[in-house]
């Protein structure tokens, strides 16, 4: 019986492993309302099959393989189609812009005003005439436009022009060289060798941690053994 149990639950493991890269990578912020409920259905499909004694393992299995099939369908056709798009994710709605709050969109979206504050608050907003726009995005989420007056100073607004950033790579992990990263920042071992030296490093196996950014400087973060018990945050 607990071997019956163990063969189901791998089976269903396998099955849910393949519908979600059938699925594709999405943060559970960009799933819709309809792709959740889908999600928890074929979770709880998959659950009942794994302590499923019965031999009808194969109506579950249909089952999740359909929910699986079809959600992924719709997400192509979403994909393809504008209005199918907006039928099945929704709209955008304007909730507040320019110092006024559009009351029927409160309504329509079911948002009453106290959330609404809270998630302005929670963003940095306790004063709404520093807002000049907020959206309700077809997610649930709320996004906010600062005025002008107060957003954040960029490089235009200084006529500044700052080099563009690169990905920073990493060239020893938990005290293993990595080699092709190391390649792939235009140097060499005998280059990483010199540099080490110069930080007074002699084991690579002591380091945690070390980067190469676009400026080719390379920053180290050697490994801690002990135990800081101590709470900063208490």
């Amino acid at each position: 019986m607990l071997f019956k149990i163990f063969l189901l639950s791998l089976f269903s493991i396998v099955i849910l492993f393949f519908l979600t890269k059938l699925a594709g990578n999405r943060e559970m912020s960009q799933l819709t309302m309809f792709d959740y409920i889908v999600s928890i259905t074929i979770g709880s499909i998959a659950a009942e099959m794994s302590t499923s004694l019965e031999n009808n393992f194969w109506e579950p299995v249909v089952a999740m393989l359909t929910y699986g099939i079809i959600s992924t369908l719709i997400a192509y056709l979403t994909c393809k189609s504008i209005k199918f798009r907006r039928f099945i994710s929704g709209k955008t709605l304007l909730l507040y812009d320019n110092g006024e709050f559009f009351r029927e969109n409160f309504i329509h979206a079911k948002l009453d005003l106290n959330e609404f504050l809270m998630q302005a608050r929670i963003n940095g907003y306790f004063n709404l005439s520093d807002l000049q726009t907020a959206i309700l995005e077809s997610n649930g989420r709320i996004s906010f436009l600062p005025n002008s007056l107060n957003r954040p100073a960029t490089p235009n607004d200084l006529n500044l022009n700052p080099e563009a950033d690169n990905v920073i790579i990493n060239v020893i992990l938990d005290g293993k060289l990595l080699v092709e990263n190391l390649k792939k920042t235009g140097n060499s071992e005998a280059w990483l060798d010199k540099e080490l030296k110069k930080q007074g490093i002699e084991d690579i196996k002591n380091i945690f941690l070390a980067t190469c950014d676009n400026s080719n400087k390379l920053t180290v973060y050697m490994k801690i053994d002990k135990k800081n018990s101590h709470d900063f945050f208490e």
